[in-house]
């Protein structure tokens, strides 16, 4: 994937609009460090910076169709897009970059080919003949975009906030699943999946079916020209993810080039969970391993940098994103420019260990729906920038449209947990993958608990955390808080330490309203707080805040008790593989 910038209807076309717009595209070269190029027709500038993963000789950006009459700068990646040139007999493609067919899509079928696209996009259409242009980004966000408004009338697109935010008198947050029109000058979702209404399904648990189409999401993302590895914590998701992958790496493309020996990744603190785990997991996969470990300390001064690359001041993002920002440097400077990624898994199956106070299947769905829908602002935006800052994609499977329509038809009951039945979170996908025959993973990784990456790096990493902000971070400075920041107002030291720093990157108001606010307990939405009433005394992003339910929360850390179900009793036995499960 790459960097976009664009600037449409911009009515001074002179020199020194070209060369703000050179400026603006260089602050985005973190992310395309291959290749730039820019392409100007009339009022309107389309930027690019080139990461190289699929034909890195000739796919250099901006893109044309035959007669160059259709212009398109595109961060992505199109996995379906062999399929789609077959659809496209009369046309000829000037590169074999897979974002080559989105030009010609357009000309076949206008503005309503987007959902043809299976993959990961956001991307400016310019159409010359009459100088009307599209900007769409994919189904959940994955991709990072930005789209903000000048004086003068003329239009921005970004990758990042910091491509336009000193140029536009308003920006904002460029809407997943949207598709953006100069003909009618507004926003339309173009992805519009049964789940989104959030309607109870009731589709019986198929086990089978849920494992092959999250291996089908796996094996797609394995096109690639460059190198690549996984990110392994030792935890299901990303266990499951590198477990596939190193299964099925040897049948594909790209074997034949860089071979089937995986290369897996890992970071945390000096004997960390996720170290020890990720490195038991690596050594059952047979995977090239590589470990990182970094110091509370290092951690804390790449903070300054993980806010202006991340763009937030979240502070679940924020703790999640410097391990990931500083472990993505390391994997760079091995040659490494893509990696697998498990995110996405505990929205999709409630796997957030406050989903255990869940009261019934309905409260559980319609918060796993709200959870996917803000995925944008967190998980995705984490993922996607803090690998960016150092050129290096993140590929997400669980997030692939047709693994979420499968996953997000079952029955929710389905997903519920149930202690007494040995059900812990996300049962249906560990259900799924524990073949005995031909095991996926060691059984205790496969039902190791939850979790959640800033704890799993190590405890002391938030710890450590706070323990900086208070030092920097008066109670005075709390008092005022909310005369200071009245958007958003910081309710703790931590958070009051991110603000500072976001705001002198970014004053305006129009960032500030990027950013997602509100109470959450172990990353929750605002609306499962009202789960448990003890959790409003206890508003705290770390999964340890889900008091009763981690094995290490707050309350038990220094004496800490084994609330988890044994192993046993966790290892389901009502149904053999292949047998749907009806509700």
């Amino acid at each position: 994937m790459c960097g976009i910038l664009a600037l449409l209807g911009c009515p001074d076309t002179s020199q020194a609009t070209r060369v703000r717009v050179l400026e603006l595209s260089r602050r985005l070269k973190h992310r395309g460090p291959d290749w730039s190029g820019l392409h100007q027709h009339g009022d309107c500038y389309l930027a690019h910076q080139r990461l190289a993963i699929v034909d890195p000789a000739s796919g250099d950006q901006p893109l044309f169709n035959e007669d160059k009459s259709i212009v398109v700068t595109v961060n992505g990646e199109i996995y379906n897009h062999e399929e789609l040139r077959k659809q496209l007999p009369n046309h000829k493609f000037r590169t074999g970059s897979d974002c080559d067919v989105i030009a010609h899509l357009y000309e076949e079928h206008g503005e309503n080919f987007v959902d043809m696209l299976d993959g990961i996009f956001s991307f400016v259409l310019l159409d010359t003949r009459d100088n009307s242009y599209i900007v769409a980004r994919d189904a959940i966000g994955v991709t990072s975009l930005y789209i903000g408004w000048g004086l003068d009338g003329s239009v921005w697109i970004s990758s990042e906030m910091k491509g336009l935010n000193d140029d536009c008198e308003h920006f904002e947050v460029f809407p997943p699943g949207h598709l953006y029109s100069s003909r009618d000058s507004g926003f339309r979702r173009w992805y519009n999946p049964p789940w989104f209404s959030q309607a109870i399904p009731s589709a019986p648990y198929d086990p089978l079916a849920l494992r092959h189409a999250f291996e089908k999401a796996v094996i797609k993302r394995l096109m690639t020209d460059v190198p690549f590895g996984v990110l392994l914590s030792g935890g299901l998701d990303s266990s499951l993810v590198a477990s596939i992958t190193a299964r099925y790496l040897g049948t594909t493309k790209a074997a034949e080039q860089w071979g089937s020996k995986l290369h897996s990744f890992c970071v945390g603190l000096e004997g960390s969970p996720d170290l020890k785990a990720a490195q038991e997991v690596a050594d059952y996969l047979g995977t090239v391993h590589h470990e990182f470990q970094y110091t509370v300390q290092d951690g804390l001064d790449a903070i300054g940098d993980v806010i202006y690359h991340v763009e937030t001041y979240d502070v679940t993002t924020i703790r999640a994103s410097t391990p990931m920002f500083l472990m993505s440097r390391k994997i760079k400077s091995l040659g490494v420019k893509w990696v697998i990624s498990g995110e996405g898994s505990d929205e999709i199956f409630g796997g957030y260990l406050y989903f255990h106070k869940a009261p019934n299947k309905e409260e559980f769905h319609q918060e796993t729906c709200r959870k996917i829908k803000a995925l944008h602002q967190y998980d995705c935006q984490r993922a996607n920038k803090s690998t960016f800052a150092w050129g290096l994609e993140a590929r997400v499977p669980f997030l692939d449209k047709e693994f979420i329509n499968v996953a997000m038809n079952i029955d929710p009951e389905h997903k519920m947990i149930k202690r007494d039945e040995g059900r812990i979170e996300k049962w249906v996908l560990r259900r799924a993958f524990d073949d005995e025959e031909h095991p996926y993973l060691p059984k205790h990784i496969l039902y190791r608990q939850k979790e959640q990456f800033s704890d799993g790096v190590g405890y002391g990493w938030i710890d450590g955390l706070k323990a900086h902000a208070a030092k920097h971070v008066t109670d005075k400075m709390m008092l005022n808080a909310g005369n200071i920041f009245p958007h958003n107002t910081p309710n703790t030291k931590e958070a009051y330490y991110y603000r500072m720093i976001f705001e002198r990157f970014f004053p305006q108001n129009s960032a500030r309203l990027t950013v997602p606010g509100g109470p959450s307990v172990a990353c929750s939405t605002a609306k499962a707080i009202e789960w448990d009433a003890g959790w409003s005394k206890n508003l705290d992003p770390s999964g340890r805040a889900a008091l009763g339910v981690h094995i290490s929360d707050y309350d038990n850390q220094n004496n800490p008790v084994n609330n988890t179900v044994e192993l046993e009793k966790i290892i389901p036995t009502e149904a053999p593989l292949g047998v749907a499960i009806q509700g």
